[in-house]
């Protein structure tokens, strides 16, 4: 029982119906598939509510009592678990409704739960009056889907074309109900359902809210009685009704009563037309193929009790309620026993059938046609359906024709009858009296029914063509033979009756019948082909009886006569006119005067007239050239007459059908003019106006009737749409439009408000009328320049000004204040406050029209100021405007506020009434919204008052929501009205998301962010979306926009608006793109998105979206939607949101099948085979493709360019010139032809040929213009096309790169992450390459396999890193990918290089890029130096087996030269000309490949092509640049870039002894040596100022290293290179170095020696260590002495700066230098120590080398050698440490350092040597236990590498070790190479130390000061020369050692060199000679050392 008590949340009432409803749409109107299948299960489910249709749950005192317990108890919900508490008030209101509509008090709680959960959607009324709304709703859906399934059905009338399958499912199921009685039901439903009862039942209980609530409640009720009638209607189309349900049908219309004006509602109209369907037999006539099936089923041939029973009832004596309905269904009885009486069958009924005419003789005396004239064709839903027009036409067709002989004579007697009654009219009138009123008037009513019937002629059937035969005869020669193979027939015999009839009628035709009849002629005249019947007739009448012109009665209806009669009247009533000299026209009353009756003649024949020639072209054109009718000339001869307005208005009337064709309307206008119809010109001492402003003015006014002024503005407006001259009036007076556009604004417009009007809806008539000229007239105007221009005419012998294009005036009047403007504003607010009253009026429907002209006149004047107002600017003419959008901000002085706009956007509210007002409102707010300042008063303006915003907000929302629009309409439906509508409604929405797109650019607050819900009073991020309801918040267009688009996204076939509206879509996802992109509205709708909707997920997996026919909306549509996707990927992942991040990548990446979406019943033998499968593991059976390769899919890269065009007459180059000139950007940003403007001026082109050549070549010039549009069409296609493409490749990539940077690593493992991007490369390679692939879009995949080559690079580094794919099996692959892989991304890179051929040098950037980054893989990474080397002998490590990384290298290369010289030639080119970044990646790609090519080839090639001198010699070209970088505010830094690259590839070719050798042939150091860059060495406190504040930009001391350093490493490769040949390489770096000696001079007296300095410092100690030898002189092969000594200088220089260097390093200043790094550094500082020691024992090693190579260049013997050191054996550690480093360069380089400086050296060496190798020892051990080292330690090691504070913490503990691990690795290579030069250190130091002490304590003679004369002294003198060798005399400023020298040495040595060292010296041998591969003679030179010390001091 609780189950059965539990409330549906939805409402049984309501939702499930609505349900029912969408099911029976789809299958029956949307043809959806599978929903045959769908409808059944539905139709099962609500039989009962079609069987008891709208009967309601019955009330129970159980539930009552249940509801009433629910506020304490709580009750169930379907679906939901446990019970919900429900408030007291609800359930009062539910009690409260459920005795309103006595139904269930649960099926009202539902109701009121559903009203409270759909509120959202109808703001401003409460949850009650939402349950009224949907309790209607709910009944209309049942009514309207019982009338789509009876009209499904097959039967006699007509067919849906739908499946079998549908149709028998429908028709069984409506003939279960029908036999159960639903005709009775539906019968007693319409009689008991009524607006007004349920008004009074509702109002009880204030079920009533405002005006819009009351409209829908009544349009809801309406709608399901119309659908119920419209329902039988259906049924008795397509099926016979039993007899008993005929007979209620009959019993019901008797009761029937009419509305106030005599005529039937709808609903009752339906069913009278049920009822004449079912006496219907004309269908038997068609002769279908089912013609006997249905013959069977026709109960009136086959059931006599039916024939019986209605007969009997109809012929009943008692009168109906409405005696004419009685009368016409007694009519159709009739003829329904009529046409029995034809049919064989038809022979059984006789009885029946005799008493037709009877029958139809009480049908005329029941007025039968009068009241089918005002009963029936009065009722509004009469025009609205096909099958009731079809029906009657049958019914009036069939009584003149299928009646009997009798009955036809009847027409007779009716005819006679009506001639003798016009006797007695006429004797009345002559007499004086009335006529007598008991006359019959059946053929005036037939007549006057047939004209209205066939006047209105909604669906363009054309149904009076049966009453027209064709006159010519058959044996007229145009007409024999045959066509298509059938012979000509006669016409139906019906049709030959009806045109007799038409005939017959008009001959000898009686003075009453005229006006009738040509009532009756205007409406068989009413169409395309009936208008050319009727014309033809009126002709041949005319020439029939040319002869007899006597009088107008007894004459046939004809032209003579029309025309005859009208110059009759023109010549009597011009003879009344008075004379000119008159000062009124219209004063006196004339003397013939125009009867009434006349009036209503002339008015029919101009109405007829007007008909025919509105509808034929030809009878136009033949009327007005017709040489004696001359109807124009005859019209406005009337119309100066004194006639009566409404004449006069007919008149002009027929003169507007004239004005249709262009040729007839520029004569008329000359006419009009001629006959100043409109006073434009005014007589000289004229003291009144004339014309039609008088009439206005003084007749129509005082009657209070305008019909002369309404139809003025028709014909204008017709004219003005023909054709208006320019010169109209020229000659009278100044030509233009401008006086009829004055009198049409000042006389008509302006004053109509304050008018008095004699029937209130005649007003709004005027308005219209006026508005629509206004609107024509701006609609065709366009801003030229020489509007802006006043010129001057002459006019009679005086120049007057010349009046501007009517365009330009009202232009004018709308950018001002002017009385135009605020009229139009007023009409604008005046229409707002109509709409809102929702009530019917007087002249709503003009009302509407005239609103609907003022809205498209604001927004073309909007959409024309810009150009307007720029050209008025340029014209610096004296008018003055303001922008329109401003004068829009205006106070309205109605209400005293400033709410033009608001009233604007207030049509938007009323959409669903007035589509194409709110389309008009949406384009006006659209261009107001380009203004940043008005957007902010227009969200102050919409937000001021609560209840305007409220209204506001839901106008937008309704706009948004409305089902009814449709995208793609075809261009033959566009005369649908309803197709119309719907395309209109679209527009709109499109309009609005524009509005949006626009405003989310501006700056907030704006209007969309106002309309989508977000604050716009605090700051816009503090929003919190909610679901519509939730804590109050409004239905917003954001809910609108989201619940458009998630619409069909959970179902398979994915969202439906990208199929049905894909344009719609677009800017849709476009919208929550910008909302997702903005920083203030990001975080908001992200979180809503992702937390209320799963918009993201739900939507991306439908991608790709796959539309044939717009392939263009479907990119654009994926592209926004994959940029949202990013954002939200790239938040998540920063939120560390996981479990989002990992659902939106597996869903991207994922290749296997997603679990989900299985549909029951699709498993079986797929999952059989799937577990097979997964048993074997065959894995590749189960894949799938990623997603992101299927969106890759759909964007095609191939695209057709059209032709080029093929033209005759035009010359190509000016048409492209013209094309390129109508080029602009659209909305988009894409630059597109504007193909209207083009066409114009191709036209204006063609226009202005002149001669005859010209006019006979114009149709072909037409049509090469026709082939050029279409071209440019195409072509804007194309550029849209190729735009949309690049769009959705750009919105892929930065998905993939967002997917593969910013999401966490571990999402994706390293193995898939590889494999991803391996097939991400594949593939993009592979549509890139193909044949006809765009280039457009070549950009952009190039940057995208840039990015992915740098993470497939990065990927593969790191899972080697980890330890895993090193030198596992190297046969498998390289790391997770396979090497096969590898090699085939490789060569498609290569591909994609050389497709690209000459041009695109920028995207060969990014393939250089990724070329780099894919050669990087093949690098062996950094290895720790455990310095085990000499573990392995040398064989071993030849016969090592090849590692992973040199065999991918190998192959590598050996697939480069696979290119041979094709890519070199690429490469190469590249590199030495063209663009800056791909200058450079090009020459680090020469470096990448030169550096791994073992054969150099590419060496080589760089040698012979030449490519290598244009590098070098392009260096010094760069000078000039480089010296502007050193400037304090560089320009660009790209020269020292490109320096770099070159510099860093010279290095690189250098290291191989022929690269050295060639560049040194092409003149490398020559080239260097004329650089002054070299020279120019900044002043470091001068530029300390100038640092850049960003750190980006170096400082001018950094730029200038950065200069220098490559040349030294450079040179220092070259002396390297160029040692073991000839040593060409160090004469002509000592030439360098001589060159800029000054700079290189001061750059070794370096002051402060900064990180930067110690690197120079290195460098070039390197150089001269190598270079600046006496040796290298004797190279040079220099004789010249003068430059020998010169050179001998420098050297000496160089040497003495050296040692003073030494002294300064190798003394105490290096441990300041290193506690200053410390502190200065910014980095980590211990990072920076390790620079530092490794930089400051380089140079020691470098001084020591270069001391160690002058010894040994000077003599191989101690006794002949230099001395370099002074035989001094102190220590510099104290005195002399503080001395050296406080002396100033100049005195420390002329001291000669001591011998105990080296020895200084030698310990400090031998105490850091041990300090390393413990450190090195350490951080081996901690490299090898990484694992087990502590978080603080491996936090701390990581602290250097990573930046920002905190940084470590954010980074996971897998990157940390690896972070860790490389750190250690650097400090065990650090330290290694540090061991490696302390050793080389000790080992120099140790020689010198040797060779200086073996000379001094062996060989040196001592002096004493008073040998100085001795020859002796200047030998010794000269052992201190730097030079010897060359007898340069220079002394190192020691002049001569004493014994006592000699002998203190001794003693500091002995005590110096003691155990300690010596021990410690052994023990760096033996801890560093043993495991590197040589023997160092540290244990040789210390025993030596000993040996000497020893040995002197015994």
């Amino acid at each position: 029982m609780a189950a059965q008590m539990a409330v549906n949340s939805g409402a049984s009432l309501w939702g499930p119906l609505k349900e029912l409803w969408e099911t029976v749409e789809g299958a029956v109107w949307r043809r959806q598939s599978e929903s045959v299948h769908l409808l059944d299960l539905q139709l099962k489910k609500h039989k009962p509510h079609f069987l008891s249709l709208y009967k309601n749950p019955p009330k129970s005192a159980e539930q009552r009592d249940k509801v009433r317990k629910a506020s304490t108890e709580g009750i169930a919900i379907q679906g939901q678990q446990g019970s919900r508490l429900v408030p007291e008030q609800l359930l009062t209101e539910a009690l409260i409704l459920s005795d309103m509509f006595d139904m269930g008090e649960l099926a009202a709680l539902e109701l009121l739960l559903a009203g409270e959960h759909q509120q959202p959607h109808f703001p401003g009324l409460t949850r009650g009056l939402v349950a009224v709304l949907l309790y209607w709703d709910g009944k209309l859906c049942v009514a309207n889907s019982l009338r789509s399934l009876i009209q499904s059905r097959q039967g006699k009338t007509f067919t849906l074309e739908l499946s079998g399958e549908l149709v028998a499912l429908t028709t069984r199921f409506t003939d279960e109900l029908m036999s159960q009685g639903l005709t009775k039901r539906i019968l007693s439903l319409v009689s008991e359902v009524n607006v007004t009862r349920e008004f009074e039942r509702l109002q009880k209980q204030r079920g009533l809210g405002n005006e819009k609530h009351r409209k829908e409640v009544s349009d809801l009720i309406k709608e399901s009685r119309q659908a119920l009638a419209d329902s039988l209607f259906s049924w008795t189309c397509q099926s016979p009704l039993t007899k008993d349900d005929t007979l209620a049908l009959i019993g019901h219309l008797e009761t029937v009563t009419a509305e106030a004006d005599g005529s039937l509602d709808s609903v009752n109209l339906s069913l009278v037309m049920a009822l004449l369907y079912c006496l219907d037999v004309s269908f038997l006539e068609q002769g279908t193929e089912d013609r006997e099936d249905l013959l069977q089923a026709l109960p009136l041939l086959t059931e006599r009790d039916y024939v019986f029973a209605v007969h009997s009832r109809l012929l009943e004596e008692s009168t109906w309620k409405i005696p004419g309905l009685q009368a016409v269904c007694r009519l159709a009885w009739a003829l329904a026993l009529r046409a029995l009486s034809q049919l064989p069958q038809g022979s059984s009924l006789v009885e029946f059938t005799e008493s037709d005419e009877a029958l139809a003789d009480l049908a005329l005396l029941g007025d039968v046609f009068l009241f089918m004239k005002e009963g029936m064709l009065g009722c509004e839903g009469f025009t609205q359906e096909e099958f009731y027009i079809r029906r009657l036409h049958t019914l009036i067709t069939d009584f003149l024709a299928l009646m009997p002989i009798k009955a036809s004579r009847s027409v007779k007697q009716l005819r006679n009858r009506a001639d003798e009654d016009a006797r007695l009219v006429y004797m009345s009138l002559q007499m004086g009296s009335e006529p007598p009123s008991s006359l019959r008037k059946d053929l005036d009513h037939l007549m006057f029914l047939i004209g209205e019937f066939y006047g209105k002629d909604p669906f363009g059937l054309e149904l009076g063509l049966e009453f027209w035969c064709p006159t010519e005869s058959l044996h007229h020669t145009s007409l024999q033979g045959s066509y298509m193979g059938m012979i000509l027939q006669r016409p139906p015999h019906k049709q030959v009756v009806l045109s007799k009839f038409v005939r017959q009628m008009g001959d000898l035709l009686p003075s009453t019948l005229v006006i009738p009849y040509l009532r009756m002629l205007r409406g068989l005249a009413n169409g395309p082909q009936c208008s050319h019947y009727c014309f033809s007739l009126l002709k041949t009448n005319g020439a029939l009886h040319g002869d007899n012109m006597q009088g107008m009665a007894g004459r046939p209806v004809s032209w003579e006569l029309l025309f005859h009669s009208l110059m009759l009247y023109h010549e009597n009533l011009r003879q009344d006119l008075p004379s000119p000299e008159a000062t009124s026209l219209y004063r006196h009353p004339p003397t013939r005067g125009i009867t009434q009756r006349e009036v209503d003649g002339l008015t029919s024949y101009l109405q007829l007239l007007t008909t025919i020639i509105t509808w034929s072209e030809n009878a136009r054109l033949a009327l007005c050239e017709h040489p004696q009718w001359t109807p124009v000339v005859v019209v406005l001869g009337l119309l100066q007459c004194s006639v009566p307005p409404v004449l006069k208005g007919e008149l002009l009337r027929c003169l507007a059908a004239f004005g249709k064709s262009p040729e007839i309307a520029a004569s008329l206008w000359q006419s009009l003019e001629y006959t100043q119809i409109l006073q434009t010109v005014r007589v000289p001492g004229q003291r009144q106006a004339a014309g039609i402003e008088v009439e206005l003015n003084e007749i129509e006014s005082s009657c209070e009737e305008y019909p002369l002024t309404r139809a003025f503005c028709q014909l204008i407006s017709t004219l003005v749409e023909s054709s208006l001259p320019v010169n109209l009036g020229a000659g009278l007076r100044a030509p233009g439009f401008d006086p009829y556009l004055a009198f049409l604004r000042d006389a008509v417009f302006l004053p109509f408000p304050t008018r008095a009007y004699c029937h209130a809806a005649e007003k709004w008539e005027v308005a219209d009328a006026v508005l629509e000229v206004f609107h024509k007239l701006l609609r065709d105007y366009e801003p030229q320049p020489a509007d802006f221009v006043q010129e001057m005419v002459e006019l009679h012998g005086e120049q007057v000004p010349a009046h501007k294009p009517p365009g330009h005036s009202i232009m004018f009047h709308l950018l001002n204040d002017s009385p135009t403007l605020a009229l139009c504003l007023s009409l604008l607010e005046e229409g707002v406050r109509q709409l809102d009253t929702y009530a019917p009026f007087p002249g709503k429907k003009h009302l509407e029209s005239a609103v609907l002209h003022c809205l498209c006149l604001l927004e073309l004047a909007l959409q024309k100021e810009v150009v307007f107002m720029d050209l008025l600017r340029e014209s610096q003419a004296s008018l003055l405007v303001s922008p329109l959008e401003q004068l829009l901000q205006g106070v309205s002085p109605q209400t005293r506020r400033a709410d033009h706009i608001v009233n604007i956007a207030s049509y938007l509210y009323h959409n669903s009434s007035n589509p194409e007002a709110a389309f008009q409102s949406a384009k006006i707010l659209r261009h107001v919204a380009r203004y940043p300042n008005i957007q902010i008063r227009l969200v102050g303006d919409f937000t001021h008052d609560p209840a305007v915003s409220d209204k506001l907000m839901a106008g937008f929302v309704e706009c948004l929501d409305n089902d009814e629009a449709e995208e793609t309409v075809e261009k033959e439906e566009e005369s649908d009205t309803q197709n119309k509508v719907a395309r209109i409604r679209h527009e709109i929405k499109i309009h609005i998301l524009n509005l949006l797109i626009t405003s989310l650019e501006l700056k907030p607050p704006n209007l969309a962010l106002y309309l989508l819900g977000y604050e716009v009073k605090k700051p816009v991020s503090s929003t919190n979306l909610q679901d519509p309801g939730v804590l109050g918040c409004p239905r917003s267009c954001l809910h609108a926009i989201l619940s458009l688009l998630q619409r069909g996204s959970e179902k398979r076939s994915g969202p439906v608006l990208s199929q049905q509206a894909p344009h719609l879509a677009e800017l849709c996802y476009q919208v929550i793109y910008q909302l997702c992109a903005c920083w203030d509205t990001s975080g908001p709708t992200m979180r809503y998105l992702r937390t209320s909707q799963d918009f993201l997920f739900s939507h991306l997996q439908h991608m790709p979206f796959s539309l044939p026919s717009n392939q263009i909306a479907a990119l654009s549509q994926m592209s926004w939607l994959m940029k949202t996707a990013a954002i939200e990927l790239r938040m998540t992942s920063l939120n560390r949101q996981r479990s989002h991040t990992q659902r939106l990548v597996s869903l991207l990446l994922d290749d296997q099948p997603p679990t989900q979406h299985t549909v029951d019943g699709e498993s079986g033998m797929e999952e059989e085979t799937r577990s097979v499968c997964g048993f074997l593991h065959f894995d590749t059976a189960s894949k799938v493709r990623r997603k992101l390769l299927c969106v890759l899919d759909a964007i095609e890269f191939s695209q057709d360019i059209p032709d080029l065009l093929q033209l005759d007459f035009f010359e190509r180059a000016q048409i492209e010139l013209v094309i390129s000139n109508c080029e602009h950007v659209n909305e988009q940003g894409h630059t597109v032809c504007n193909v209207k403007l083009l066409h114009r001026v191709l036209v204006a082109e063609v226009n202005a040929l002149q001669g005859m050549a010209a006019i006979g070549q114009r149709p072909l010039l037409m049509e090469e213009v026709n082939s050029i549009l279409q071209q440019v069409v195409e072509r804007n296609h194309v550029r849209r096309s190729l735009n949309a493409k690049r769009h959705a490749l750009q919105s892929w990539r930065s998905l993939v790169e967002t997917l593969l940077t910013a999401c966490p690593a571990d999402l994706i493992p390293a193995d898939d992450r590889q494999l991803i991007i391996r097939d991400l490369l594949l593939d993009l390679h592979d549509k890139v390459l193909s044949e006809d692939a765009a280039g457009e879009l070549m950009p952009i995949v190039a940057g995208a396999v840039f990015t992915l080559a740098a993470q497939l690079s990065q990927s593969i580094l790191s899972e080697q890193q980890q330890g895993v794919g090193l030198d596992g099996d190297g046969s498998s692959g390289f790391a997770s990918i396979a090497n096969s892989a590898l090699h085939l991304i490789l060569r498609k890179m290569l591909d994609f290089i050389l497709c690209t051929g000459g041009g695109f040098q920028r995207l060969r950037a990014h393939l250089y890029g990724s070329l780099l980054y894919y050669l990087q893989m093949a690098q062996k990474p950094e290895e720790p130096d455990t310095l085990q080397t000499a573990g392995k002998s040398m064989w071993e490590r030849l016969t090592a087996p090849e590692d992973s990384f040199s065999k991918l290298q190998r192959e590598n290369l050996s697939i480069i030269e696979s290119y041979g010289t094709a890519l070199m030639e690429v490469v190469c080119r590249d590199a030495c000309d063209g663009h800056e970044i791909g200058r450079m990646l090009a020459l680090a790609v020469l470096d990448r490949i030169v550096s791994i090519d073992r054969q150099s080839q590419w060496l080589l090639y760089l040698c012979n092509s030449g490519y290598l001198r244009v590098l070098v010699e392009s260096l010094r070209q760069d000078d000039g640049a480089l010296q502007g970088l050193l400037t304090p505010q560089p320009p660009l830094l790209k020269p020292l870039y490109i320096y770099e690259s070159k510099m860093a590839l010279l290095t690189r070719v250098a290291k191989t002894s022929e690269g050295a050798v060639e560049l040194l042939r092409c003149g490398l150091v020559a080239q260097l040596m004329e650089c002054q860059v070299y020279d120019m060495v900044p002043d470091s406190d001068a530029h300390r100022v100038m640092r850049d504040p960003s750190g980006f930009i170096p400082s001018p001391l950094d730029r200038y290293r950065q200069i220098l350093l490559p040349a030294l490493r450079l040179f220092q490769v070259i002396l390297t290179s160029t040692t073991t040949h000839h040593q060409q390489g160090a004469p002509q770096v000592l030439q360098w170095l001589i060159v800029h000696a000054d700079t290189i001079q001061s750059l070794l007296r370096c002051q402060e020696l900064s990180m930067g300095a110690l690197q120079e410092l290195s460098l070039l100690t390197g150089i001269i260590s190598k270079t600046a030898l006496p040796g290298v002189l004797k190279l040079s092969g220099e004789v010249h002495s003068a430059v020998v000594m010169e050179f001998q200088g420098h050297i000496n220089r160089f040497q003495r700066m050296c040692l003073s260097l030494l002294g300064r390093l190798a003394g105490g200043e290096r441990e300041r230098l290193l506690k200053q790094a410390e502190a200065v550094a910014p980095g980590d500082p211990a990072e920076r120590r390790e620079e530092m020691e490794v930089a400051m024992q380089q140079v020691c090693a470098n001084i020591m080398e270069y001391c160690q190579t002058l010894l040994l260049q000077s003599s191989a013997q101690a006794q002949f050698t230099i001395c370099l050191f002074s035989p001094s054996g102190s220590e510099p550690a104290g005195r002399e440490g503080a001395q050296l480093s406080s002396a100033l360069p100049a005195a420390a380089s002329s001291r000669v350092p001591s011998l105990g400086l080296v020895l200084y050296l030698l310990k400090s060496s031998a105490a850091d040597f041990s300090r390393f190798h413990q450190s090195h020892r350490q951080s081996l051990s901690k490299l090898q236990g990484l694992d087990q080292l502590p978080p603080e330690e491996l936090k701390e090691l990581c602290q250097g590498l990573v930046s920002g504070p905190g940084g470590v913490d954010k980074i996971s503990s897998v990157q940390r070790s690896l972070l860790a691990k490389r750190r250690l690795v650097q400090l065990i290579n650090n330290r290694a190479k540090l061991l490696a030069l302390c050793s080389y250190v000790i080992e120099t130091c140790l020689f010198v130390l040797w060779r200086h002490l073996e000379y001094y304590l062996m060989y040196c003679t001592p002096s004493d000061p008073k040998d100085a004369l001795l020859p002796g002294a200047t030998t010794f003198r000269s052992r201190f020369t730097d030079d010897s060798l060359q007898g340069s005399g220079r002394g190192l400023g020691l002049s001569r050692v004493s014994q006592q020298d000699l002998d203190q040495l001794q003693t500091d040595m002995a005590t110096g060199f003691g155990e300690a060292l010596q021990r410690k010296l052994l023990e760096v041998e033996g801890l560093y000679g043993e495991v590197r591969s040589r023997y160092t003679f540290i244990q040789a030179l210390v025993r030596r050392i000993r040996g000497l010390l020893r040995r002197t001091k015994s």
